[in-house]
């Protein structure tokens, strides 16, 4: 009789429940809630290349169910899928670019991850580490970068490589300097010496020291003769015309943060549709730059960067992974690229000893 009333007052608290609308079963687990701080505009092509990288490894690991999710957060900036609401949150630096501008986006960017309250950030690029990193440095929340030039201590946001030592671990890009200028070399057998042309932003910056200091210390293919660092276009133009009756090639290595004279951003096909068209020395330069036109590069892949990062932030996520002791890494080497139409206006043929891994653009007719 006691098992009786137990059993009736049991299936009458069940019954209750299902009344006011409390479920007993089990509720389905939290959404994962995660912030991408991307420090460059949707059209930038390394932006792009990052993207694809970030949607093929999130599509892998099951964050999104399908393309047309990754279709729809590479168009919105957003998805909520079955797992995840990911949320992407722009810099845009090479279009700003001033300390003042970016810190005051940073500002933005953490004001609206604070009502966002995400599980992880994601920092895209040198922009995003620097200024918006210091934000969540020590948080409880884990951050994963990509796409660091050079190193990834730079910005105290890692202690070392190997041991990060707090909330933060990532991706970095190891620059392919010295690989770069040797298959600037073996296209153009003649060249002995190159001047740097770059921008003068973070990443420019970042990029060009790296070289000078390879340079100094003897380990590259050809002789450094000279650095141009400007954001002032016309001040770029002028430097790259002189220059070209001086030095045998140039180290394209960054000019997104080039500006015209009423401060407005100039867009990477204007510069290199001026440069193409004036500029009648080979270049070595970076993927996404031969991409667009540029005669050659070994190849730093944004998409490798990205990927890499979110394989790191599953690891975090599912497995419990603690950034403070996961070794920070690069990638691979992307291919060995040339571009065959700029290839084609400098009266270069190329041969299969050169040792090109990828052909950008149509074949010689």
């Amino acid at each position: 009789m006691r098992n009786g009333k137990i059993l009736f007052f049991l299936a009458f608290g069940m019954l209750c429940l299902a009344a006011s609308g409390i479920s007993a079963e089990v509720t389905s687990p939290k959404k994962i809630k995660i912030l991408v701080v991307s420090s460059y505009h949707r059209e930038y092509v390394w932006s792009m290349d990052t993207q694809q990288g970030f949607c093929a490894a999130m599509l892998k690991f099951g964050y999104f169910d399908s393309t047309d999710q990754a279709a729809e957060y590479t168009k919105n900036d957003f998805i909520e899928t079955s797992r995840v609401i990911v949320k992407k949150l722009r810099m845009d630096a090479k279009r700003k670019g001033s300390k003042a501008e970016l810190e005051s986006a940073a500002l933005a960017i953490y004001r609206s991850a604070r009502d966002f309250q995400p599980d992880l950030v994601f920092l895209g690029d040198d922009e995003a580490g620097e200024y918006v990193g210091r934000f969540f440095l020590d948080s409880k929340t884990p951050v994963v970068f990509w796409g660091f030039n050079d190193t990834p201590v730079k910005y105290g946001l890692v202690e070392t490589a190997e041991r990060p030592g707090h909330n933060v671990t990532g991706v970095y890009q190891s620059g392919y300097y010295i690989e770069s200028l040797m298959l600037l070399k073996a296209i153009a057998p003649g060249v002995r010496n190159f001047a740097i042309l770059s921008d003068g932003t973070v990443s420019g910056r970042t990029h060009y020291k790296a070289i000078e200091y390879l340079a100094r210390n003897g380990e590259l293919p050809l002789k450094l003769v000279q650095t141009v660092a400007t954001n002032d276009y016309a001040t770029w133009q002028a430097r790259a015309q002189e220059l070209q009756t001086k030095v045998d090639a140039f180290y394209v290595i960054h000019f997104v943060g080039l500006k015209d004279k009423a401060g407005n951003a100039v867009s990477t096909t204007d510069v290199i549709r001026w440069y193409s068209s004036h500029i009648r020395i080979p270049e070595t330069t970076r993927g996404h730059y031969v991409k667009e036109g540029m005669l050659c590069a070994a190849d730093d892949s944004g998409y490798k960067q990205a990927y890499e990062a979110v394989s790191i932030a599953h690891d975090i996520l599912s497995a419990g992974a603690n950034p403070a002791v996961y070794p920070t890494r690069t990638p691979a080497r992307g291919a060995l690229m040339v571009n065959r139409e700029r290839a084609r206006e400098l009266g270069i043929k190329l041969t299969e000893t050169m040792g090109i891994e990828a052909y950008i653009g149509a074949a010689a007719p």
